[in-house]
C-alpha cells in the first residue's frame, strides 16, 4: 500500500500523540507539526476518505486498521534510523529529524539492514 510521504508523516504523528494516551484532535497535530489548521483540516478529510482514519462526533481522530499499518511501518522506520544515527555520535534531536527525511525513501532491504544490525548492537 503506497502512499505520499505527507499522508505518511500526518498518520504517524496521529500514532505518536496517541501513543502517549491523548485523544487526538487535528489542532494536536497543528501544533506538533506546525501546520496551518486549513493544511491539516484538507489532510484528515483525504486521509479519511481513504479510509486510513476516522473521525468522532467530537473530532477525536483515529486510525483505522490500513492506517495503523502504515503509521506503525513508518514509525519503525523511524526508530531504528534514529537509534543508529544516535549510536553513530549524531545527537537525538538531530538524528530524529534526519529519521524523519529518510523513513520515507528507504528501501525495504536498507531497512532490514538497520534494524537487523541496531538488534545485533543491542545484544552487545
Amino acid at each position: 500500500m503506497k502512499v505520499h510521504e505527507s499522508a505518511e508523516n500526518y498518520l504517524e504523528t496521529i500514532l505518536i500523540l496517541s501513543l502517549k494516551g491523548d485523544k487526538v484532535r487535528s489542532i494536536d497535530i497543528v501544533n506538533k507539526l506546525e501546520y496551518s489548521k486549513p493544511s491539516v483540516s484538507i489532510a484528515m478529510k483525504n486521509l479519511r476518505v481513504k479510509g486510513y482514519i476516522e473521525v468522532d462526533g467530537e473530532g477525536y481522530i483515529t486510525l483505522t486498521a490500513d492506517g495503523r499499518k502504515i503509521a506503525d511501518a513508518i514509525y519503525d522506520r523511524h526508530v531504528a534510523i534514529s537509534d543508529l544515527l544516535v549510536f553513530l555520535g549524531v545527537d537525538k534531536k538531530t538524528a530524529a529529524e534526519d529519521a524523519c527525511k529518510i523513513e520515507h525513501v528507504m528501501s525495504e532491504k536498507s531497512f532490514r539492514a538497520i534494524k537487523a544490525h541496531n538488534e545485533t548492537l543491542k545484544r552487545e
